[in-house]
């Protein structure tokens, strides 16, 4: 997706934060086959460790809202910069048409991915039957929509597009002229980026929905086509934030402030999560449902602040034009569509290696990437793939 500026440059760091929130969304997923349980991923490998949960548990408490709030940011500035037309026709290419193609590319490779590792696990594996089984499973649609894929973030995404839309028109937004719910709504926004009190407060809204969540954390709504509201309400939440950062861009520079008083609760919240965690699976505790709304809370905390700090970071160390941080920026968006069936065909071939856990999801992540971006240069960046991705063609950098 690109981030041009109206004056035609880029918030180089804005760029590397979404590229990282997406690539660490590639190594969270390849490292689910190294549970020390089996969570119903595609393969369990030989090879497990007690970290990857507190991995997964605490990269997936931010990574997407990291995105959404950029994407809330951006999509404010294309809205203002291409007006309504403008903005609605790039959502649709840019989101609408990779949701769409994608789905009906990868489900099939991804099905196969799952059989294949249901097969290994048993101490056979038939590729050709797996895959075209997979390809198959095309002739049950409508049957199962939208299940199989890791793309129902683009479905949100959508959803959540459309639905600020209503609400900038509804409420008189799109006004030059500021009115009541505009100027409070900037109030707002302004006391929680500069206030200490600030993650707390927007942490009790976040932990509400997390209540609500089939499992401890933020579930993953790729099931149905029908909006699993709570979930919806946390990226929502985290777009119209970015959106509303954008009508006071100085604001994005408090909220990604790092100060010590920003590290330190945010490592309490993740340790105080980390532990707390543990009681999941222990509802006859006699406190369990303290300890499960004292979860949310530090779990919402958690997630406020790991997104705050990235941006800091990101800021602090990458807020200048650089080739390189551009190039991961454009191909970022390909990485992460096309990423899990290799992850998935890979943990299968690594899964009976008698290799230790670390080397292998090294090399699972290191070997997917390097094959994304090499046919993201060689057929995406300066195709009509690239146009649609990114909203131009770009020259490729291998030849």
């Amino acid at each position: 997706m690109n981030t041009s500026l109206v004056n035609n440059s880029r918030l180089d760091y804005l760029d590397a934060a979404r590229a990282f929130a997406l690539i660490l969304g590639v190594v969270f997923h390849a490292s689910l086959s190294f549970m020390p349980i089996f969570i119903g991923w595609a393969v369990m490998d030989i090879s497990t460790s007690s970290a990857v949960p507190a991995f997964a548990l605490t990269s997936h408490s931010f990574r997407l809202e990291l995105f959404f709030l950029i994407a809330g940011f951006f999509s404010h500035m294309k809205f203002h910069k291409d007006k309504l037309r403008g903005f609605v026709s790039s959502r649709l290419v840019r989101i609408g048409i990779p949701f769409i193609v994608g789905w009906l590319l990868l489900r099939p490779l991804l099905v196969s991915g799952w059989l294949m590792g249901a097969e290994s696990m048993r101490g056979e594996v038939n590729i050709w039957n797996a895959a075209k089984t997979g390809f198959l499973s095309l002739l049950d649609l409508p049957k199962d929509l939208l299940v199989g894929t890791h793309l129902w973030f683009l479905y949100y995404l959508l959803l959540i597009s459309a639905g600020v839309l209503l609400l900038h028109f509804f409420v008189g937004l799109h006004k030059p002229t500021k009115n009541a719910l505009t100027r409070f709504s900037d109030s707002v926004i302004e006391w929680i980026c500069q206030s200490r009190l600030g993650f707390f407060v927007i942490s009790v809204p976040i932990a509400a929905c997390l209540w609500f969540m089939d499992h401890w954390g933020v579930d993953t709504p790729d099931k149905s086509l029908t909006p699993n509201i709570p979930v919806l309400l946390i990226y929502s939440g985290f777009f119209v934030f970015g959106w509303l950062l954008h009508r006071q861009k100085a604001l994005m520079d408090h909220f990604a402030q790092l100060t010590s008083i920003k590290f330190i609760i945010g490592l309490v919240a993740v340790l105080s999560t980390l532990m707390l965690a543990n009681f999941q699976t222990k509802p006859a505790h006699p406190q369990y449902l303290l300890i499960k709304a004292s979860f949310m809370l530090s779990y919402a905390v958690m997630m406020w602040s790991l997104v705050s700090l990235t941006l800091g970071v990101f800021k602090h160390f990458m807020d200048r034009p650089s080739k390189v941080v551009r190039y991961i920026a454009d191909s970022s968006y390909w990485l992460y569509l096309v990423h899990l069936p290799i992850v998935i065909w890979l943990q299968i071939a690594f899964a009976e290696l008698a290799l230790h856990w670390l080397i292998k999801l090294t090399g699972i992540t290191t070997i997917t990437l390097l094959v994304s971006l090499l046919l993201y240069d060689l057929f995406v960046r300066s195709t009509f793939l690239g146009l649609v991705l990114n909203g131009k063609k770009n020259q490729r950098v291998l030849y």
